[in-house]
């Protein structure tokens, strides 16, 4: 008797892929190019399908760089012990988002560029809002108070980023550096005299130390 024939495999049809491998190709491409270079027509060729197979999975890329975002956020935050007072459950939390974005620089530029956030990091916003509650503020103050915090923490760390991805490519001399070279002392005496040592004492970690006077400016007179 004859042997039945195998199934015919449709040419050139694409491997089947997993949300896993395309969440993988989509980080390996906003870490080695960044945020901009992220689109589905290069996430299909990373992964060797086609933009139409990428939407069985992911919408469009604005989902994409959420569930981006929450798997970075699953992988990195964790959720510290907290200290009993609650101004110092501020400085925790929000420490440690700062951490976890200092991890992924590319998560900062969509964060601040688009009303997107990841759940898994709501644990934290919670625990500052909470503690500035707790210290004294209203609800709506502490809602004002947490987006303090985060301008500061987002601001810091953009400003950081550039000038570390400044640093990488290029080691010429910065016009920042031409001009405090040159200062006047008579019209800018307090730069002059800073302006050798400008450059490291800029460059040094101090977030934690502008968070306390943040928080503590925040919470004066309670």
């Amino acid at each position: 008797m004859p042997q039945p024939s195998a199934p015919r495999k449709t040419p050139g049809r694409p491997p089947r892929i997993s949300r896993e491998e395309i969440l993988a190709a989509a980080r390996r491409i906003v870490d080695e190019a960044g945020v901009d270079r992220l689109t589905m027509r290069r996430l299909a060729m990373e992964v060797g399908s086609t933009p139409m197979a990428l939407y069985h999975h992911v919408r469009d890329k604005e989902e994409l760089l959420v569930l981006l975002l929450d798997d970075h956020a699953a992988r990195t935050l964790r959720r510290p012990e907290l200290p009993a007072h609650p101004r110092e459950r501020v400085v925790v939390a929000a420490t440690a988002i700062h951490a976890a974005l200092a991890a992924c620089p590319w998560s900062v530029e969509v964060l601040t560029a688009d009303d997107l956030l990841s759940t898994s990091a709501l644990w934290f916003v919670e625990q500052i809002v909470d503690g500035l509650v707790e210290c004294g503020l209203s609800p709506d103050r502490a809602v004002h108070g947490y987006r303090a915090i985060w301008y500061y923490t987002a601001g810091e760390l953009v400003v950081r980023t550039a000038a570390a991805r400044r640093r990488a490519s290029d080691d010429r001399v910065t016009y920042r550096e031409q001009v405090f070279a040159d200062l006047d002392p008579g019209e800018l005496p307090r730069l002059a005299q800073l302006a050798d040592r400008w450059a490291p004492l800029t460059a040094e970690d101090t977030y934690q130390e502008g968070l306390r006077a943040l928080v503590d400016g925040l919470l004066a007179g309670r």
